[in-house]
């Protein structure tokens, strides 16, 4: 854990409720993996006393720039969306188990939905090397955001939303099924709504395909101290808590209970 003030270099808006922050952070910039977070105090009200964890979006080692993208969803994310260039923020990071590549991975499919395509940015911008298929679902287009990014490290970027108005209509679930169904990869690696994550655990039933994802969860502490961020995690004839913070975020998707009377409260 490490805690420390670090500068704003741009705070803007880029989808409906969408925001991209970049901060200047040697520490963060030079140590942090895809699927870790950081942990950030909202400044300028002393009544939110508890911090956010917000996904790193992705690093620029060269000049130590850290992106954080966030939505807006109530007071907190609120003032963090006010903020300018130039304003400090007193953070804790990077935080959690991210993502990793096994050994003679190849070929990856990265899959996000909602605010869960920030985090698997940061998978195909560090691991570029390897053949990356991407799916990302939006509610609508003007939820849409970084495709563009996307584009620059995929073979092929497969899109869906809710209402049709950017690519397929429907879960982005059944378009990966349909893919799964003519190709698969060495990797699935996945962050999104519980809903998605639900869908995906049933998808990959049919398919022997390995599956990492990375779970969104409330949290106090940040660094395993509190238990608030709690899941289930094995099998429901032998499982434990873990807390997700600290043993996640990112876990073996069939190792994570999200059914029945041992859900997760994620």
């Amino acid at each position: 854990m490490y805690r420390h003030s670090v500068e704003i270099i741009e705070n803007k808006k880029i989808a409906s409720n969408i925001y991209k922050m970049t901060i200047i952070s040697n520490h963060v910039a030079q140590t942090a993996n895809p699927g870790q977070f950081i942990h950030i105090k909202i400044p300028y009200d002393e009544s939110l006393l508890l911090r956010r964890p917000i996904s790193i979006n992705g690093v620029n080692r060269d000049q130590n720039l850290v992106d954080i993208v966030y939505q807006v969803v109530g007071k907190g994310t609120k003032i963090l969306s006010h903020l300018v260039t130039g304003e400090k923020l007193d953070i804790l990071g990077p935080l959690g188990r991210g993502f990793w590549i096994p050994k003679g991975t190849k070929k990856i499919y990265i899959v996000g939905g909602g605010c869960g395509v920030a985090p698997i940015r940061f998978i195909g911008e560090r691991w570029n090397h390897l053949d990356i298929t991407s799916f990302l679902g939006f509610r609508g287009q003007s939820w849409a955001y970084q495709i563009d990014e996307f584009e620059k490290f995929s073979i092929k970027v497969f899109l869906s939303s809710d209402d049709g108005s950017i690519g397929f209509k429907g879960p982005i679930i059944s378009l990966l099924d349909k893919q799964l169904s003519i190709d698969k990869p060495d990797l699935i690696m996945a962050c999104g709504p519980i809903h998605m994550i639900k869908a995906l655990q049933k998808t990959l039933i049919k398919y022997d395909i390995p599956c990492q994802i990375s779970l969104e969860e409330r949290m106090g502490c940040g660094i395993g101290g509190c238990l608030v961020c709690t899941c289930a995690i094995g099998s429901k004839n032998n499982w434990n808590y873990k807390k997700v913070c600290t043993h996640g975020p990112v876990f073996w998707s069939e190792e994570v209970i999200l059914d029945g009377e041992f859900e997760t409260k994620c």
